[in-house]
């Protein structure tokens, strides 16, 4: 199985993986030619931030979030 990281890519493109639902089709394509289609079979539930951060301390807490906030800039410039 192939696995990519939403957080490696471009903003738009991971908002546009992570609001596909069950059923909806992602048309790949280059050149003007389709090279792929996926279909999503079971869509992963995700946590609000607010409960994933709270499992941490309160220092891995603060890492997590300058960690994201670091990856946003870096992706803007």
């Amino acid at each position: 199985m192939k696995q990519i990281d939403l957080d490696d890519l471009p903003p738009r493109i991971a908002q546009t993986l992570a609001s596909l639902a069950e059923g909806e089709e992602l048309v790949l394509a280059q050149g003007g030619a389709v090279v792929a289609r996926l279909v999503v079979a079971d869509p992963a539930k995700r946590a609000p931030p607010d409960e994933l951060l709270a499992d941490l301390p309160p220092e891995e807490q603060v890492k997590e979030v300058l960690e994201q906030f670091s990856a946003m800039i870096n992706d803007e410039f």
